[in-house]
């Protein structure tokens, strides 16, 4: 298959209202804490879409058990960076997901990005719906910008972890993994990654599969992915790689369900703000950074 003409951004949280172990907690100042997110990632997805006027956003808040709030937060965060047609898709049936009125709106929209939450929502209410074909046709079709935080990131991938205590997830059966929403082959995604300590959970699923690689993202912090295999780390955070592809044993397939797992030889990559890596090659480009105010970044050039 051709690489697609889209772009897929992940990110790995800091503004869902919602998580894969239910609700967090509302506060009435969420904006307070999207200042990065606002001017570096957010403003990131609308230059992508190549439409810095006039961008249609259709926020997708499904995953979310308060859309409601989510979606104001969304509408308020795109408004600071000048975007006005920003629209909430408030799906939460899978007949929902069919109602022709938002399948049009998918259709002419620039970007859609889907919130946080829990990633087995998105999964069990548009897998296998028209809905999820339209958007997967337009990003290998078109120049069209699909991004997700949080759950919305963690689905995006051909094959999803859905379930595993962080403090646990080396214990054989507690890191469940099940099919994501596909726009992105050969990855695992987990997310809120560095502060809720999951490096266990995508050890534990890269040496089920040494041949999927595991991406690790941070708050505030994501991959922008072109051509469906060159990523660029944007954002304030760390992206950690698991590489399970030189894994010389692990006795994943033998021990007893409840029982710890041993893997010899993983391979771990750290990426942060302007780093690329070619899916294809498996290849690191480490590029320097340098502050030049308050949380805004600069790509120092090459020597």
């Amino acid at each position: 298959m051709a690489a697609p003409k889209g772009k897929l951004i992940i990110i790995g949280g800091a503004v869902d209202m919602g998580s894969s172990l239910g609700a967090l907690e509302y506060t009435n100042q969420p904006l307070n804490r999207l200042k990065f997110f606002e001017r570096g990632i957010l403003r990131r997805i609308i230059t992508e879409s190549g439409k810095e006027e006039g961008v249609h956003v259709e926020v997708i808040t499904t995953a979310s058990q308060i859309p409601e709030l989510v979606g104001v937060e969304y509408i308020q965060a795109f408004n600071q960076l000048n975007v006005i047609n920003v629209n909430i898709l408030d799906i939460r049936t899978r007949e929902d997901a069919g109602k022709e009125e938002y399948l049009e709106r998918i259709r002419k929209a620039d970007v859609v990005m889907f919130s946080g939450g829990d990633q087995l929502r998105l999964t069990s209410i548009f897998g296998g719906t028209q809905f999820l074909q339209i958007l997967k046709q337009r990003y290998q079709d078109e120049a069209f910008v699909i991004a997700g935080t949080s759950a919305g990131a963690a689905a995006a991938s051909a094959n999803m972890i859905y379930r595993g205590q962080a403090n646990e997830a080396l214990i054989k059966g507690e890191v469940q993994i099940t099919a994501g929403l596909g726009f992105i082959d050969s990855v695992f995604i987990d997310t809120h990654f560095v502060q809720r300590g999951r490096i266990g959970r995508l050890f534990y699923a890269v040496a089920s599969n040494p041949g999927i690689l595991g991406i690790g993202l941070g708050e505030d912090t994501g991959l922008l992915i072109t051509e469906g295999y060159m990523m660029e780390a944007i954002g304030s955070g760390l992206i950690i790689l698991v590489d399970g592809r030189n894994i010389v044993e692990t006795n994943i397939y033998n021990v007893e369900l409840g029982s710890p797992i041993s893997i010899e030889s993983l391979r771990v990559h750290v990426m942060s703000i302007f780093d690329k890596y070619d899916l294809e090659q498996k290849k690191l480009f480490i590029k320097k950074a340098v502050l030049v105010e308050d949380g805004v970044y600069l790509q120092a050039p090459d020597r």
